[in-house]
């Protein structure tokens, strides 16, 4: 089970990563509520309708006593997750991609202490180790120019105690309540919020989003609504740790979304640093290896 929430994790993180073309090309002509407030708008009809089609299965449940509700932990969720992902898309105004993706993956750092702070889980050597390859990955991978902070990167750096709370608190709960409530709760939440603080700081119009409806409709159906759902699930089974290094896989998948669709050249510094963050990946899962294969003892 624990290799299923990883393989749901990874793939979660392939399509936050192909995402950030759609965001780049969706941003063109929106401004950032804008654009989340659309997003999670989509990423709420597409749950809805999930949420309608497990219907039977939700009542069975019910009537068996197994149904657990997660419409209000989803509301704590999504305010991490709009905090966490609002701070983030502004921040870019001021900052580099760059650094942003690089002060961002603190958040693979931050969980395990975090776990460790509220006894969720024990963190081991390795662990550290594939936080620390996965971090040195991503600096190769996105940095640029100079590390002198400025607002923007403060604000990243906010954001990503943020993600760390976010997914803390899915670990936490997701385990005990029904996934699709706790899912379409939190973006129905982004939505209010993103759409609140679009009206009252954006000048809102149709047709852009008309002209942007691809970029939109990628990132509101499967990043909001399949990779955030995937998300829990998959906390479902894997160590909190284990999985903040998994989803930050997702900077060499946008990587290579970039590359292959828009075009942008990869150095071999960063082809490097996609090698680090993979064996990243690899080192933290060393120890669930192991205890599944143990080695044979002599007769």
């Amino acid at each position: 089970m624990q290799m299923r929430g990883n393989i749901l994790l990874l793939i979660t993180a392939f399509i936050w990563g192909t995402a950030f073309v759609a965001q780049q090309v969706g941003m063109d002509e929106l401004g950032p509520f804008t654009y989340a407030a659309a997003r999670f708008f989509l990423g709420t009809i597409f749950l809805w309708g999930l949420w309608l089609m497990d219907g039977k299965k939700r009542n069975s449940r019910k009537e068996r006593g197994l149904h657990h509700s997660g419409w209000k932990l989803g509301l704590g969720s999504g305010l991490l997750l709009f905090i966490a992902s609002s701070m983030q898309q502004v921040a870019l105004q001021y900052t580099t991609v760059g650094k942003t993706s690089f002060i961002t993956a603190l958040y693979i750092v931050l969980v395990p202490l975090g776990a460790a702070l509220f006894r969720l889980g024990k963190v081991y050597a390795v662990n550290w180790l594939g936080a620390v390859l996965a971090v040195s990955g991503l600096y190769l991978l996105t940095i640029q120019g100079s590390l002198a902070l400025n607002l923007g990167d403060i604000l990243v750096a906010l954001s990503a105690l943020g993600w760390t709370a976010q997914i803390l608190f899915i670990d936490r709960f997701a385990p005990h309540v029904d996934v699709l409530e706790l899912s379409l709760s939190q973006t129905i939440c982004c939505f209010v919020a993103s759409l609140a603080a679009a009206l009252g700081t954006e000048d809102i119009s149709l047709a852009p989003i008309l002209h942007s409806w691809f970029p939109i409709a990628y990132a509101g159906v499967l990043s909001t609504g399949v990779a955030f759902t995937l998300q829990i699930v998959g906390q479902k089974y894997a160590a909190p740790s284990e999985a903040a290094v998994i989803m930050s896989f997702e900077a060499v998948f946008g990587a290579l979304a970039s590359y292959i669709i828009l075009g942008e050249q990869m150095t071999f510094a960063q082809l490097s640093g996609c090698l680090l963050m993979f064996a990243g990946v690899i080192v933290s899962q060393l120890r669930t290896i192991m205890k599944k294969n143990p080695t044979p003892q002599a007769q």
